[in-house]
């Protein structure tokens, strides 16, 4: 649960009336001391006064007002914020499958544990949000069309093989074009809809980023980029055994996200992103919402007075 707001916060301004007996009763069980001090004969005092239940009387008025203060805490409608699944969103994977991604630079490999991330991300979404996956490397693939099915995501996750070439252009236009394919709401809205792009480098060929980019802002589409790997990650070429600088590009990737609406993020190891897709799958598969939660405190003020009733009969024989 998350902090509690209020539906007519004013109507709180009652508590001041509940401050006020608080100091009525307090002032008044005072004065009743001051009265009883005037009986200088001690032994008639206790023959006129009957033995009273001392602080457990004090117990019980407090009960009372602090059952008095969750009413009026009730009267002005609380709230508090809960996520609730978000029916229909769609999001697809468009997972970097370019030759860098063999890097050692993240345990075990760039690749194996984008793949072991991707596939946790699954579990992180409600299963009534489509999900869909897109490879890139130079060109780029739709391998699954949105779906719910994500068995069928997971094991084209777990057999992308890898490719030369890096084309992120092409991966934001393509995870349009699977976008496009979802019908709308019954209603005929459009349903809520995000790319994540998953990248350690920059684009080398096919559409610009900006192009791409800007394409998804017209559409209302916003694009999430991972910018996953180190700065020091290198790859060796089986052909000549020369060792490339792989560095990470998290700039490129931070301005789509900038362009379109998106959110950017950086991974370095696997555990963190997986943590980055649990973040972006609670954002695109669920909604904040205020939930009233006015009868939790009216019976927290039934269960009050009735505590307080109970004691009073327990105590005096009556109730207060």
């Amino acid at each position: 649960m998350m902090g509690i707001s209020f539906l007519s916060p004013w109507r709180l301004l009652l508590l001041i009336a509940v401050v006020a007996l608080a100091v009525v009763y307090v002032v008044f069980q005072r004065r009743r001391s001051a009265y009883a001090v005037r009986f200088t004969n001690l032994e008639l005092l206790e023959s006129v006064a009957p033995k009273r239940p001392g602080w457990r009387r004090h117990l019980t008025a407090a009960v009372q007002l602090l059952a008095l203060a969750t009413l009026v805490v009730a009267f002005a409608q609380p709230t508090h914020e809960v996520k609730v699944p978000r029916e229909r969103a769609t999001v697809v994977l468009a997972i970097d499958t370019s030759l860098s991604m063999v890097a050692t630079d993240v345990q075990p490999d760039r690749i194996s544990a984008a793949k072991a991330a991707a596939t946790s991300f699954l579990g992180d979404v409600p299963k009534d949000v489509n999900v869909g996956l897109v490879s890139f490397s130079g060109t780029s693939n739709l391998e699954v069309a949105p779906t719910t099915d994500r068995q069928a995501v997971a094991d084209a996750i777990a057999n992308l093989k890898l490719g030369e070439g890096t084309a992120i252009g092409d991966a934001i236009d393509t995870s349009l074009d699977a976008l496009g394919t979802v019908p709308p709401a019954p209603d005929g809205s459009n349903v809520p809809a995000a790319i994540v792009v998953m990248s350690d480098g920059g684009t080398t060929m096919g559409v610009a980023n900006d192009t791409a980019a800007q394409r998804a802002k017209q559409a209302g589409v916003p694009v999430s980029t991972i910018a996953f790997g180190t700065s020091h990650g290198t790859v060796t070429i089986p052909e000549t055994g020369e060792t490339v600088d792989v560095p990470v590009d998290a700039k490129a990737l931070a301005t789509i996200a900038s362009t379109t609406g998106g959110q950017s993020y950086e991974a370095a190891t696997q555990g963190q992103l997986t943590d980055v897709y649990a973040s972006i799958g609670s954002s695109i598969g669920y909604d904040t919402v205020d939930r009233d939660i006015t009868e939790w405190f009216v019976a927290g003020a039934l269960l009050g007075f009735v505590v307080a009733a109970g004691f009073a009969l327990a105590w005096s024989n009556r109730i207060p």
